[in-house]
């Protein structure tokens, strides 16, 4: 979906098609056309809006002013008053206060647009991956020679007044990161983008290395100039060979017009690349076994305190920033902290990319502002669930949190998340239907981790393996009802005692399930029977 000025919402369920909903969206784009509004003006549906009795219903971005019920023949005055002359139809407008509260997820977002933003995709499916020539006429590189008339200083000030959060999963400031590495003192610094993207259903980092390989190169050089760093490493997911052939051949030729390496634009700086392929291993996404890997030992994490950002890299001070949070960094230098801060909530300012899977018709990647609700991501973009009702979200891979239905109008916000007893993850979203069985799915995942866990440290190595055969006896029909006061021992000691962030919430999908759907955990248990019938019970 691409970034337009305007954009029509039509309803589009069961009642609506009966009401000639599918000629009304026609009437749209054919209105649209005559007009010459197509570049400016998307046409999409809303496949679920609850028990609104005028249907169909439209809602017209970014007044988020809503029509209804409205008719084929309605809509060539509508699309010339509001969409070409910019003055709204009253006659048409809704006045119900009820069917207004009803929709009020859409009506929510007026003044910005529910659609796309892209910050961060914006180059990718435009240019050439291989071209450096094409990534400097789509205004590549202008960032970069921005940056190199501030000084770090003020570089570093500007990302830290822009609000950007690190977009791993954790959230922590971006701005706050870059100033310790700058403050550090040290003979050497390294710049590192994590590119190991192992979520289970995660490949956004991949898209944007496989679509703009240079914007990551851009943003590693002003990460470079701010900190003080002359070298950088870029760790790739080693099974990611398209990603990393395109990102070495950016590196070729960027060396080859002298943007890597010495005295780069006769400014004094220097500055170059390095590619590290990992081997698999999903606990290479944590920061530090990331630093052992690179330095040669196994992929296990590092104790901490000391940080990266005072003992990284062969113990240098050491940036590292996954490959979403610096793709960021080039607009924000060239459009200012300002303009960042207009996308997404205060707290966690810009956009968000995110991959739509599961029970959903319309599956993919999007890019939308921080602070969007799951209602409008499934219904907007995912158009709709599929196979039955929303149950629950799985975000951010593995280690990212279980949403209940009952939370889908939460913005989808760092700290928004958090207040709620949740977390956004780094961006994948698995959305399931009610023919989903919340013990099969919790098991799976605590499967995963279990298979991963590097056993370093005791809470992560038995409390993975024990919290998986406990999951296993309940969904086997073997479970007792004090089975759950282990689990929720068991995660509460991994959350505490676990050395890295892979063990620290390797119960977090256990708990949420605890929170949020313990009727039928019980269910399970007591009656011995899987309300979804998906659980083989013996």
């Amino acid at each position: 979906m691409k970034t337009v000025r305007s954009m029509v919402l039509v309803s589009n369920d069961i009642k609506s098609k009966a009401n000639a909903s599918q000629e009304v969206i026609d009437a749209f784009n054919l209105a649209i056309k005559k007009l010459d509004l197509a570049d400016e003006v998307a046409v999409s549906t809303i496949p679920e809006v609850g028990t609104v009795r005028s249907l169909p219903l439209v809602v017209i971005f970014p007044e988020a002013t809503v029509y209804a019920p409205v008719k084929p023949e309605d809509v060539p005055h509508l699309v010339e008053e509001h969409l070409y002359k910019g003055r709204e139809v009253p006659d048409l407008k809704v006045k119900d206060a009820d069917t207004l509260r009803k929709v009020a997820w859409l009506t929510q977002r007026k003044g910005t647009l529910p659609a796309e933003n892209k910050i961060v995709l914006k180059n990718v499916g435009l240019i050439d991956p291989e071209s450096i020539d094409e990534f400097f006429a789509y205004e590549g590189g202008q960032a970069f020679a921005t940056a190199l008339q501030m000084t770090p200083e003020l570089v570093v000030e500007v990302i830290k007044a822009s609000g950007l959060r690190g977009r791993g999963g954790a959230g922590f400031p971006a701005g706050i990161k870059w100033d310790s590495v700058r403050r550090t003192p040290g003979k050497k610094k390294y710049v590192i983008c994590n590119a190991d993207e192992s979520e289970p259903g995660t490949f956004k980092d991949r898209i944007i290395m496989e679509g703009d390989p240079f914007t990551i190169i851009e943003a590693m050089l002003i990460a470079g100039y701010a900190v003080g760093a002359d070298e950088g490493y870029i760790y790739i997911r080693g099974e990611y060979q398209l990603a990393l052939e395109r990102v070495q051949k950016a590196i070729q030729q960027a060396r080859e017009y002298g943007v890597l390496g010495k005295d780069i634009f006769g400014s004094g700086f220097d500055f170059d690349l390095h590619i590290h392929a990992g081997a698999g291993a999903y606990i290479c996404g944590e920061e530090t076994a990331l630093l052992e890997s690179i330095e040669g030992g196994r992929g296990e994490p590092r104790v901490k305190p000391p940080y990266p950002t005072t003992s990284g890299l062969w113990a240098m001070p050491t940036l590292i920033n996954n490959v979403e949070t610096f793709a960021n960094i080039p607009p924000i230098i060239l459009n200012g902290a300002d303009w960042f801060k207009s996308f997404g909530t205060p707290s966690s300012p810009g956009t968000k990319v995110y991959t739509i899977l599961g029970n959903v018709n319309n599956t993919g990647l999007i890019e939308v502002p921080m602070g969007i609700t799951l209602r409008e991501v499934i219904n907007i973009y995912g158009k709709g669930t599929k196979g039955g009702q929303f149950k629950f979200a799985q975000t951010g891979g593995s280690s990212g949190s279980i949403i209940p239905a009952a939370l889908q109008d939460t913005p989808m916000d760092f700290d928004s998340f958090r207040k709620v007893g949740v977390a956004l993850g780094s961006g994948a979203l698995l959305i399931c239907n009610d023919s989903n069985c919340i013990v099969d799915s919790v098991r799976v995942l605590t499967r995963f981790f279990q298979e991963e866990c590097c056993g370093k440290c005791v809470p992560c190595r038995v409390g993975t393996d024990q919290a998986w055969k406990v999951l296993t006896d309940i969904s086997e029909g073997r479970g007792k009802i004090e089975d759950i006061a282990q689990l929720e021992w068991l995660c509460k000691g991994m959350e505490e005692f676990s050395n890295c962030g892979l063990g620290q919430t390797a119960g977090t999908p256990i708990k949420n399930m605890l929170d949020h759907f313990r009727a039928e955990v019980e269910a399970h248990i007591k009656l011995g029977v899987c309300p979804t019938g998906v659980c083989p019970m013996s």
